[in-house]
């Protein structure tokens, strides 16, 4: 197995972003209450979550990926298993049905295997955030 272990050049986090379609609003409003931090992140989102994101927040240093669906969930497991990643936030649908859920339980798993921080809702995300901050920064204020 290749240890990549790849660091951001900049040392800022680096997080991808993910959200089904009826938790596209959530992950925007997650977004604008943790911009602070965020706006010095590198991040990454797939399809429409990307777009939607960089229309709200156009400073974000944000790469767009493709949709979820048609590479994006993918390119991002390429990112975990590389060790390109920091944390994923991915805000899930538990109630609707996902046609691509064997693509989404594919992120889930490489998680798992690569030790990454995921966060399915946003008080989650609140705690992933909070911890990889002090990790990477020593506290909250050093950010």
């Amino acid at each position: 197995m290749q240890d990549t272990d790849s660091k951001s050049p900049t040392g800022a986090l680096r997080i991808a972003l993910v959200a089904h379609d009826k938790k596209k609003d959530d992950l925007i409003e997650w977004v604008g209450k943790h911009l602070h931090l965020l706006e010095k992140a590198e991040l990454f989102a797939t399809g429409t979550t990307g777009g939607r994101l960089l229309k709200a927040f156009p400073d974000l240093n944000l790469t767009p990926l493709f949709s979820g669906p048609l590479g994006g969930d993918q390119q991002i497991g390429a990112m975990i298993a590389e060790k390109r990643l920091d944390g994923l936030i991915f805000f899930v649908d538990p109630l609707s049905p996902m046609p691509h859920d064997v693509d989404v339980k594919a992120l889930n798993r490489l998680a798992i295997v690569y030790d990454l921080p995921m966060a399915c809702s946003a008080t989650t995300a609140n705690f992933v955030m909070l911890g990889l901050v002090e990790q990477k920064f020593g506290s909250m204020e050093a950010a």
